[in-house]
């Protein structure tokens, strides 16, 4: 018989305790996943965390990249994810060899890289940027230079529109949740909750973003809802945000601008994979100690950049 969600809850706890293990979780996962979670954060910034505990072990909830990129910052921490299956499809959407055909057509050009990648994609580049700072990443690479901008080709257009720089985007990157908000979401919405502030991610369509009052990651989501004078806000990003804004802002109303914008992905994640993880320690996120020192160079110049 399966246990319940507190007997689950209970043997989490007594499990990280033992195994003097964190919980760190991405705001798209369940709610309750997020409840227990030591930190609730953005990819970069669970990695980030992560590094400064003491912890021996990082149950990494999110995709499998998170787990990478942690793994990565965190080479004397045993990383694990709850499921291997939860993966990010646009991470996937390219591949080395291409990334080497691009590089092969652009020979002097630098490689911006999304933390949204693979561990051998960043491996392949020069610097790699989060939705939070990539236009001051762009900003600070030198003027006579072509930048080649991956995976994310919305956020790219976004970036080249705020840095005043032309981008080599790749065309066939795109975050499936986020492509999911279409225009004729937006014109429902506000047609819906005419006061309403619309608030997206980047990552969302050229056209959605266009007519947005307010752009940003999902930190500044937060802390633009959190400062503003508004009430009401559609929240154009995945719908994992909204039980935190919700609960972080009692006298405002929040709209999703459309229920689609689930990450399936980051629902895999759930209360008795992350138990049965921790009782077996596994499975362990490993990154190749060839492509791990290439990998975490380009994070590491990202971080001296100031935003």
């Amino acid at each position: 018989m399966p246990l319940s969600s507190v007997e689950l809850v209970a043997r989490i706890n007594v499990w990280r305790r033992e195994k003097n293990a964190v919980i760190m979780a991405h705001h798209y996962v369940r709610e309750e996943v997020q409840d227990i979670a030591d930190c609730v954060a953005d990819s970069l910034q669970l990695a980030q965390e992560a590094a400064k505990t003491s912890a021996d072990v990082i149950v990494l909830c999110g995709v499998h990249f998170m787990a990478e990129t942690a793994a990565l910052i965190s080479p004397d921490k045993k990383v694990l994810s709850p499921d291997l299956n939860a993966g990010c499809a646009m991470a996937n959407m390219l591949t080395e060899e291409e990334l080497c055909d691009l590089r092969a057509e652009h020979p002097r050009a630098l490689v911006v890289t999304y933390v949204n990648s693979t561990a051998a994609i960043k491996a392949q580049s020069d610097i790699c940027c989060t939705s939070a700072n990539a236009v001051a990443v762009v900003k600070s690479l030198p003027a006579d230079r072509e930048i080649i901008f991956i995976p994310d080709r919305n956020l790219g257009a976004y970036v080249a529109k705020r840095a005043g720089r032309d981008l080599i985007l790749w065309r066939d990157g795109f975050c499936p949740t986020h492509e999911r908000m279409l225009p004729t979401f937006v014109e429902t919405a506000r047609r819906e909750h005419p006061r309403a502030k619309l608030v997206v991610h980047p990552e969302t369509q050229p056209a959605v973003a266009a007519v947005a009052d307010f752009v940003g990651s999902t930190a500044g989501i937060f802390r633009y809802c959190r400062e503003s004078s508004a009430a009401e806000f559609i929240i154009g990003t995945e719908i994992g945000v909204l039980p935190r804004l919700r609960r972080e802002n009692p006298g405002k109303q929040f709209y999703p601008l459309t229920e689609t914008a689930d990450c399936p992905n980051m629902k895999l994640i759930t209360l008795a994979k992350i138990a049965r993880c921790l009782e077996r320690e596994e499975p362990v996120v490993r990154v190749k100690p060839e492509i791990a020192a290439r990998a975490r160079a380009p994070i590491e110049k990202m971080l001296k950049v100031k935003s």
